[in-house]
Order: C-alpha cells, then sequence, then structure tokens
C-alpha cells in the first residue's frame, strides 16, 4: 500500500466517521454504517467521491435529487437541501460540471434565494445553463406517479447526466408507498424522482445514495439491515394501510448513510476537495452558516417542525464544528504529506493495514 492509498483510506474512514457522530446515543447511524461500509468494501463518502473523480468531466449536467416534504407541515425539510445546495456549488469547483437541482416545488424558494449565497446563477432554462458559467438548474418534479416516468424521460432527454447524486430523497417501498421516518404513509406529499433515480440506473449512469433512515432513495442496498434492526421498516411494522414498512426499494449503486444525510454530503464534498487537491472545494463554515440561515429564512423546517436554523435537530453549535473539522482534516493531509512520509513508511513496514 503506497502513502496515498494509506492516506485515503484512513482520511475517508475518518471522515466517515465525522458523519457518523451519533450526538443523540440511539445507535441507529452506527447500525447504518456497519452495513453501508460493508456493502461499499471501503470508506464510503471516500468511495464516491472518486467514483465523480473518474467520471465527471467539464461541462457534464449532474443531477443533485433532495426534497423531504414533512406532515402534518406540507413544508420540506432542511436536511439534504442544504447539502445540495453546497454540493452543486462543490461540482462548479471541482469540474466546472453544470449541476441540476429536481425537487418538490416546496424546496423551490430555498433554491432561488440559496443558489446566490453559494455563488452560483440560477437557471430553468436549458439553453441559459449550458452557456452561462458559474452556473446551476433546477427543475421541480412531480408528485403524480403516473406523470412521473413521463417526465423522466423528458428530462433526460434534454439534459443526459453523467452522475446522478441523492441526498435525504424519499423512496417508496416495494409497493410503491412513500413513509415519513415514524412509519407513516406520505405518499401524496413527495416527488416521485425515485422513478428517474431508476431509469437512470439502469442506463448505467452513475448513481450514489445518501441516507440517513432507510426510507430514503437507493437505501434498498441495505434492505436486509433495515428490515432486522430499524423500526418500522420491515413488512407488517409501519403504521399505515400498506403494512409493507418504510424500507426504500431502489437499492443505489453506491451508498453513503450518515447521522444526518447532510453530513454525509459534507464527507463525500470534503473527499473531493482532498482527490483534488483544492481546499475551495469544501465549503467554509460561513458559507455553512449562510446556507442553514437562508433554508430557514426560506420556510424550510427542522425535521420536528420549528422554523429554526438548525438540521435533524441539530443547531449551528454541532453543525459548524463539523465543517471545521472536515475541513481542518483534509487541510492537514494535504499539507503534511511530506512532513509525514517517514511516519507513513515506518506504518507500512508492520503491515497493519494489508
Amino acid at each position: 500500500m503506497t502513502q496515498q492509498e494509506l492516506t485515503v483510506l484512513n482520511l475517508g474512514q475518518s471522515l466517515d466517521d465525522l458523519a457518523n457522530l451519533d450526538p443523540r446515543g440511539y445507535g441507529v447511524c452506527k447500525i447504518l454504517y456497519k452495513a453501508s461500509r460493508e456493502y461499499t468494501g471501503g470508506p464510503t463518502c471516500m468511495n464516491a467521491a472518486q467514483r465523480l473523480v473518474d467520471t465527471v468531466k467539464e461541462g457534464d449536467f449532474v443531477y443533485v435529487m433532495t426534497g423531504f416534504v414533512l406532515r402534518p407541515f406540507k413544508k420540506a425539510e432542511t436536511d439534504g437541501i442544504i447539502s445540495s445546495m453546497l454540493l452543486c456549488r462543490a461540482l462548479v469547483k471541482a469540474f466546472n460540471a453544470k449541476p441540476i437541482l429536481i425537487c418538490p416545488q416546496e424546496n423551490y424558494e430555498a433554491v432561488k434565494n440559496m443558489a446566490p449565497v453559494v455563488g452560483l446563477h440560477l437557471f430553468e432554462d436549458i439553453q441559459d445553463l449550458r452557456e452561462i458559467p458559474v452556473s446551476m438548474g433546477v427543475v421541480v418534479y412531480t408528485k403524480d406517479t403516473d406523470k412521473a416516468a413521463a417526465q423522466a424521460d423528458e428530462i433526460i432527454a434534454n439534459m443526459p447526466p453523467s452522475a446522478v447524486i441523492s441526498i435525504e430523497c424519499p423512496g417508496a417501498n416495494e409497493i410503491g408507498v412513500y413513509h415519513n421516518a415514524i412509519g407513516l404513509d406520505v405518499t401524496a406529499l413527495e416527488a416521485k424522482q425515485d422513478v428517474l433515480f431508476e431509469k437512470l440506473q439502469k442506463m448505467g449512469v452513475l448513481n450514489i445514495a445518501i441516507g440517513d433512515l432507510g426510507n430514503e432513495i437507493g437505501m434498498g442496498a441495505i434492505r436486509d439491515t433495515l428490515e432486522k434492526y430499524i423500526p418500522y421498516a420491515r413488512k407488517g411494522a409501519c403504521r399505515c394501510d400498506c403494512k409493507s414498512g418504510l424500507a426504500a426499494k431502489t437499492a443505489a449503486d453506491n451508498l453513503i448513510t450518515a447521522t444526518v444525510s447532510d453530513w454525509g454530503c459534507y464527507a463525500m464534498i470534503a473527499a473531493l476537495a482532498y482527490l483534488l487537491g483544492n481546499m475551495d472545494i469544501m465549503h467554509s463554515e460561513k458559507l455553512e452558516k449562510d446556507a442553514i440561515m437562508t433554508a430557514s429564512n426560506s420556510g424550510m423546517i427542522d425535521m420536528y417542525g420549528w422554523l429554526v436554523p438548525a438540521i435533524d435537530g441539530f443547531d449551528l453549535k454541532i453543525n459548524l464544528p463539523i465543517v471545521t473539522l472536515m475541513r481542518e482534516m483534509v487541510k492537514s493531509a494535504l499539507s503534511l504529506r511530506e512532513t509525514c512520509k517517514t511516519w507513513f513508511e515506518k506504518v507500512e513496514e508492520l503491515h497493519y493495514f494489508g
């Protein structure tokens, strides 16, 4: 194993560990991570980042899918939309790509308000997106099951992507029912974006999914773990008439799980920054704060329904340090390559890492 390979392994694991910190102490993130790590065969964030580096080229369209609408409020939550917008920025910084954020109508106001915060021009017109640099697109996706496939075909025909990344995006179970975290039916509230995700997956498009419970697109990849350990996931355990559980059917090829889906996305962005040797790809603490505040001020709610600047119950006091630690780890790994070379050689001599 080379010094670079050892760094990629251990930095990736450290970023995964940060994304899976468990302030609540309830252990769900640890259960999910064990399964997603085994599924991936290595650090999940670094795997996804490397796949993007190997795939995405300048000018490529990349779909970023998000948007979980919560009952009874009928508003979209902060988790997902915040990291999705920061990821759009990162994709432009990293590849000069053309990210297209796909979301339900409830996210649109936040997308419009957050685009200038992350420094990007926002367009709905495909020609403008093609021609204007430092830009991103937005598409509002249908909630009508009967229209979902046709809209997917139209989007793909007009803007064929090199990758699709789903972050905290609702995924239907095996009979087409969408659930919230406590096993209630939210099918009518959610955009049917898994139809688009599955079409792209069948086409061989690079696909990455990020989730934190099991009811999100892509989490079907660890279905056995969900049904065994996650409340309301197995058949008969949900609290609605479908009796088929909240576990999403769609199984992503590349999976990241985290305590908070946004944290999993931040870990992937940090891994991208390392692989490409560009710290500017990873957003700053100030930008994190600005993004959270803007999302909240645009009507996005915390998972408990509060109109406050928080993500899944965690306010700025936790979210900002998470970004700080991820940034500092990448910065250290990039700046101390030569300084720590001798130590890498000594570790390699002992063959602990195979």
